[in-house]
């Protein structure tokens, strides 16, 4: 059991100087067991997860913005479906974003976003996001560097104004190895039920891996702020992935020591007949 806030190790301080490429996917130090002792672990987060989301439900003046970032094959599908499983999906929402649409594309590039953020009481959960308009935009050319390198700007003050207004936010970028991509998008190839999920932009992108590595650490290193996190997760396990994950989730609602409303007054030994 990894000790309280051993996953900050993971986590990038503002102005630090992040080297993405020394960031090991393969890290476990913050859990001494094997994998089936964090899958073990996982189910007891899990649990702690759906207790404090049902209050900060009930309590109703917080909300949490998980982000998830990764390279083709990270993980950000599975780690939503083995973190979240369990949770009362009254208050938890995941909401994926892809090539913007026509009407999406004639506002602002954050215009899409803000609409989406988790509303009082919610846990939203971001499958891509805002950061694909400095990642696939900058890598694929989609739009010249004056118009992306300003938008870190934008996006850290768009970030603390969902903050002041009541959000916590952590993002996550899920790191695995270009070795492990690989091995990922064959079994992609070679499984007839996973075949839908690979298309011929894979490769392209797979292409331009170091391209993406300077996209990403900049973005990391230029938008990790104290009141709205970076994590670079090691996710080549994906058990030890998801224990990062749910750890820090659960660590950061626990700590906001939630509560539930008092009770109607007079409605206690009130015996219903």
């Amino acid at each position: 059991m990894p000790d309280t806030g051993a996953m900050e190790r993971y986590r990038v301080p503002p102005g630090a100087s992040l080297d993405l490429a020394a960031a090991d996917p393969d890290d476990r130090a913050a859990f001494d067991g094997d994998k089936a002792a964090g899958r073990a672990h996982l189910k007891t987060l899990r649990d702690r997860l759906e207790a404090v989301q049902e209050r900060l439900w009930a309590d109703g003046s917080r909300s949490l913005l998980v982000v998830l970032q990764a390279l083709d094959t990270g993980g950000k599908d599975g780690t939503i479906r083995k973190v979240f499983s369990g949770v009362n999906p009254q208050g938890v929402k995941v909401h994926g974003f892809g090539v913007p649409s026509d009407e999406e594309l004639a506002r602002d590039y954050l215009w899409r976003i803000h609409h989406h953020v988790p509303g009082d009481g919610e846990v939203t959960v971001f499958n891509r996001s805002h950061y694909e308009d400095v990642l696939v935009v900058r890598v694929m050319g989609l739009a010249p560097g004056e118009v992306w390198r300003r938008r870190y700007d934008h996006i850290v003050a768009f970030e603390q104004l969902v903050v002041d207004e009541g959000t916590t936010i952590l993002k996550f970028m899920l790191n695995i190895s270009k070795a492990e991509q690989a091995a990922r998008l064959q079994a992609r190839i070679d499984d007839p039920e996973k075949r839908w999920k690979f298309n011929a932009g894979d490769i392209d992108h797979r292409a331009r891996w170091d391209d993406y590595m300077a996209a990403y650490t900049e973005a990391i290193t230029r938008t990790s702020t104290a009141t709205a996190p970076w994590y670079v997760v090691p996710a080549n396990r994906k058990w030890y992935r998801d224990l990062v994950v749910a750890t820090t989730i659960v660590e950061t609602l626990e700590a906001m020591d939630l509560r539930y409303p008092e009770p109607e007054e007079g409605i206690e030994g009130l015996v219903i007949t």
